[in-house]
């Protein structure tokens, strides 16, 4: 099953996905700039044979509900992230709003 809820963060509007999948689920919280997501995304991918499009992200490990990402670490980001200041070991929350 996948959901979509929208979220709202210090008044700024995200959109969060949940797709259960067997033994795990998938989750994302995103906005028209970029997205954190779990564990799943490949930050080494985005940064290396992605380079060229600018992917603005950042991955937490080890969550299993959006309130987890929101609150999670970073575990990694984009380069692209990081010329927004965002980086590793901040909350995704923060990331989020500096994707605004």
């Amino acid at each position: 099953m996948v959901t979509m809820t929208p979220i709202v963060i210090d008044g700024n509007q995200f959109t969060a996905i949940t797709m259960a999948l067997p033994k795990t689920n998938f989750m994302a919280v995103t906005n028209e700039k970029g997205y954190i997501m779990c564990g799943a995304l490949d930050v080494g991918l985005l940064n290396e044979k992605l380079k060229d499009r600018g992917i603005i992200a950042g991955r937490a490990v080890g969550v299993r509900t959006i309130e987890q990402l929101l609150e999670a670490p970073l575990e990694s980001v984009t380069y692209e992230a990081e010329k927004y200041g965002i980086v590793a070991g901040m909350a995704g929350k923060d990331a989020l709003l500096k994707m605004i």
